[in-house]
């Protein structure tokens, strides 16, 4: 089951994104899916149970609802991706921006200098890079939604679940109980999977974080570093300088300090210097001159940062024991000659067998107190007898470190154990009678499973401590290239150490990537020009940078020579991409339509386009035409010649015209131009309606002798009278000409007729008719000029005759007046005791009244006699008034 998860972990290491996609877009449905069908039930449970059943059922659809919500946000977080975004030139500016927002601090540091920032800009590109950030564990993309964890000795990014189950497998097996028996006593580190660096087991990362390691679980930015937190790095530069880094948190190692400081060079002769921190020791290459170790000579080395070098000149220099001398480096004046010393010692009986030494000899080796072989007994000889043997059985522990040494004391080692013992073989399985110096191993076989789980220990008599597999792995890596080289061993294998080259279409340019990851990867981006030759009729092709598949159109200008002798100007046209119409035809709606297919063809320069000056046909303008058609044209104006009458010109389209000698100046009409068929247009006199008899022509029209119908001043009699007398006649034989000799039938305002003869213009006013004068109220009258009327100037007052009638007509419109009031109360009198008497015939239905005969006034008799008379007279005086005031 194992070597199955693991194989399926490579498989899903190895598995494209679009891949990987489908796949979980799939379980997600599936999931989706299942978790409604569950729900369904759960509804339907819910409309058959009881109220205990609807809460579960709602409580489940809570839980399915939440389910699917979380699995959509997987599923749409798993696209955002660190190495497959930003591939196009809209990511590439964006990459660049986020790269410049990143190194603003630390170039202000250095005026701009970012020399030192190339590694840690390769980091960062990387980042960005499709494929390039490759978890080594699991062969698969970092996604930059992905946690990660970073290794801080080759900076290394891997995911932080590969990581941890990686140092928890590590572990694990250095501090198994089948290959260490002090399992649980000691701190075992895990390395990193790709520079072997050791990390403790507190060590083992349990959380998120940034590069700089300041924000837990840093949100997703699509402009900022993948897995970065957007703040300064701030992290102690190595080696250590008392500054911090200034960059935003980024991959990758911190580069060099770029702060400035004063400091003198190796060996403090020349004055201090203000130089980066990064680079403060310096060298003045003056001679170093201090004291060699020989203490002879002096550094002639220029100034250097560490000790001195040993001294390199040569001298006679005696040995040890000063027997000899040679010539040796001064720097290693102490040597040892090959004599024995060969002094006598205080003894005076034996001389130092010491190789060339310094110092005193020393006491001889054979005085004061000395044991026996056995150690039991101690003596005190002179230095030239040697200790005797004891007597006493040795008792020396014998190699078997069970027995004892049985001889008496003596010289040199003891014998090999020769007692016959009762042994238990290696493995515990067997026991024999047999020497005891002799190790006793039995032929069974052991058939325990070593520490690699898959195969038997098969050695002879093993004690269970079964030595690790000696067997090599073998298994397939993660990259499907190469197997395992390790020795057979549990768990996942290490990530395939070996590197792949991807290399551009030209070679020259080579990125270095995780084995495995060569096919996914897309080749780097080469600055190299294409190095191809043309395959157009240029020599040779436009610039551009290396690349793979064709080449890009040929967009110089064709330059070939047309028929007409111009070049060609458009773009190269050797291998244009023409749309090939498919012949196949679908066998029906269901079959999908194919794409176009698209050929590569030469196709034929385009007519000529050369702007050449052509004046059209009626010689009106001169327009630039292409050359391919520079034939005269029309230009579709009029044509515009002067006609033979002088008057209008052709009105024919712009058209060819025939050069004549009387045409010498090109403005006249020719035999092709239209005939003039208009009548006459000329300006008439003055007052004259009539038109030219004769068509149009040239010269002045004849005299108008058209008798003209007109009516004479007065509108009442109609006139006959030439056109050519009144068009020249002036204003008072005009009004002799158009006067009937009549009476002026006009009215003047008085409302009396005109006295004067058929006139123009208005009447004059001094009326001398006749009228009658009256006063206001009609009485008197008087004959007077109508004229002095108008004028105000003769007036009639009333007498007292007429003042009298006045006051005596407004005196019987006031009697009528009052009558009539009288009249009418009387009347609504009437009316209410009728309405009383019906009210009080309710009451008694059936008495009977008797019927009481209103004797009438006189007035009441007589009135309508009296009163249409008077009201007669009244309205003949109003009329008479009215019409006096008029």
């Amino acid at each position: 089951m194992e070597a199955q998860w693991r194989q399926g972990g490579r498989g899903r290491g190895r598995a494209r994104p679009g891949d990987e996609l489908a796949a979980r877009s799939g379980a997600a449905a599936r999931s989706t899916a299942a978790r409604g069908r569950g729900g369904a039930r759960a509804a339907a449970a819910g409309t058959i149970g009881e109220g205990a059943s609807e809460l579960s059922s709602l409580k489940k659809f809570d839980e399915i609802k939440k389910a699917n919500q979380a699995a959509a946000k997987k599923l749409v977080g798993d696209q955002l991706s660190s190495s497959s975004e930003d591939d196009d030139e809209d990511a590439e500016v964006k990459q660049g921006k986020i790269l410049d927002k990143t190194f603003t601090i630390y170039t202000s540091q250095t005026d701009g200098d970012a020399s030192e920032l190339e590694r840690t800009r390769q980091y960062m590109n990387e980042a960005f890079q499709s494929g390039a950030m490759t978890c080594l564990i699991c062969i698969a993309s970092v996604k930059r939604n992905q946690a990660v964890w970073s290794c801080c000795g080759c900076f290394c990014i891997f995911h932080l679940v590969c990581i941890q189950k990686w140092a928890k497998d590590s572990l694990f097996l250095v501090s198994s109980p089948l290959t260490d028996d002090d399992f649980g006593k000691k701190d075992y580190p895990w390395p990193c999977p790709k520079c072997r660096f050791e990390y403790k087991r507190s060590e083992t990362p349990s959380k998120y974080y940034c590069y700089c390691g300041k924000v837990e679980n840093p949100a997703v930015d699509p402009w900022l570093v993948p897995h970065s937190c957007g703040q300064i790095c701030e992290r102690e530069f190595k080696p250590s300088c008392g500054h911090k880094c200034l960059l935003l948190c980024h991959p990758g190692p911190c580069p060099p300090c770029p702060k400035m400081v004063t400091t003198s060079c190796h060996c403090k002769k020349a004055k201090p210097v203000p130089r980066r921190c990064s680079a403060k020791a310096w060298s003045c290459r003056l001679p170093c001159g201090r004291t060699l170790l020989c203490g002879q000579h002096a550094c002639e080395n220029p100034c250097h940062a560490g000790d001195c070098q040993p001294c390199p000149r040569v001298s006679k220099q005696r040995c040890i024991c000063g027997r000899q001398t040679a010539e040796r480096l001064c720097a290693s004046p102490q040597w040892q000659c090959d004599q024995v010393c060969g002094k006598c010692l205080p003894c005076g009986n034996h001389t130092c067998e010491q190789v060339c030494h310094a110092g005193p000899c020393g006491d001889c080796p054979r005085s004061g107190k000395r044991s026996c072989p056995c150690g039991k007994t101690k003596f005190t000889l002179p230095c030239t007898e040697d200790v005797p043997t004891c007597g006493d059985s040795c008792d020396k522990v014998l190699e078997c470190g069970i027995h004892k040494c049985s001889q008496r004391c003596h010289r040199g080692p003891c014998e090999i154990c020769r007692q016959e013992v009762e042994k238990q073989c290696r493995c515990g399985k067997h026991t024999k009678r047999m020497p005891c110096h002799k190790p006793y191993l039995c032929e069974t076989k052991c058939t325990k499973i070593r520490d690699c789980q898959k195969h038997q220990c098969r050695r002879k008599c093993c004690s269970g401590n079964c030595p690790p597999c000696d067997q090599v792995c073998g298994r397939t890596l993660g990259c499907r290239n190469h197997k395992c080289p390790s020795g057979c061993h549990r768990g996942s294998c290490n990530p395939c150490p070996e590197t792949v080259d991807v290399k551009c279409n030209c070679g020259k340019t080579v990125i270095k990537v995780p084995c495995g990851r060569e096919r996914t990867i897309k080749p780097p981006k080469c600055k190299q020009l294409c190095s191809r030759p043309s395959t157009c009729h240029h020599p040779t092709q436009e610039k551009h940078y290396c690349h793979f598949g064709r080449c890009p159109p040929c967009h110089q200008p064709c330059q070939k020579t047309l028929t007409c002798g111009h070049l060609c100007p458009v773009s190269c046209h050797d291998q244009a991409l023409v749309k090939q119409a498919g012949s196949h035809q679908s066998a029906g709606p269901w079959e999908q339509p194919s794409e176009p297919a698209f050929i590569q063809t030469a196709l034929p320069c385009p007519p000529c386009e050369v702007p050449i000056p052509v004046e059209c046909l009626g010689q009106h303008e001169v327009s630039p035409l292409p050359c391919h058609s520079a034939n005269p044209y029309s230009c579709k104006r009029f044509c515009g010649r002067l006609l033979d009458c002088q008057n209008h010109t052709c009105m024919k389209e712009c058209h060819h015209v025939t050069k004549l000698s009387t045409n010498a100046d090109g403005k006249k009409a020719g035999p092709e131009c239209s005939q003039c068929e208009e009548e006459c247009t000329k300006p008439r006199p003055a007052g004259c309606p009539h038109r030219c008899v004769l068509p149009c022509h040239p010269g002045d029209c004849p005299s108008c002798l058209q008798m003209v119908k007109i009516k004479c001043h007065c509108k009442l009699s109609v006139l006959y009278i030439e056109c050519l007398k009144l068009t020249c006649a002036d204003l008072k034989e005009k009004e002799l000409l158009i006067s009937c000799r009549n009476q002026c039938p006009k009215e003047l305002p008085c409302g009396h007729r005109c006295k004067e003869i058929c006139h123009s213009g208005s009447c004059p006013l001094n009326c001398s008719q006749k009228v009658k004068l009256r006063c206001l109220c009609k009485r008197l009258k008087k004959e007077v000029q109508c004229s002095k009327i108008q004028e105000g100037q003769v007036s009639l007052e009333c007498d007292a005759l007429c003042k009298e009638m006045k006051r005596k007509a407004h005196e019987i419109k006031e009697a009528e007046a009052k009558a009539a009031l009288e009249e009418e109360k009387r009347r609504q009198q009437a009316e209410l005791e009728a309405f009383e008497n019906r009210l009080k015939g309710r009451r008694k239905n059936k008495r009977r009244k008797d019927e009481v005969e209103v004797e009438q006034s006189s007035w009441q008799k007589y009135k309508n006699l009296i009163m249409l008379p008077v009201f007669g007279v009244a309205v003949v005086m109003v009329a008479w008034l009215m019409v006096y005031n008029d």
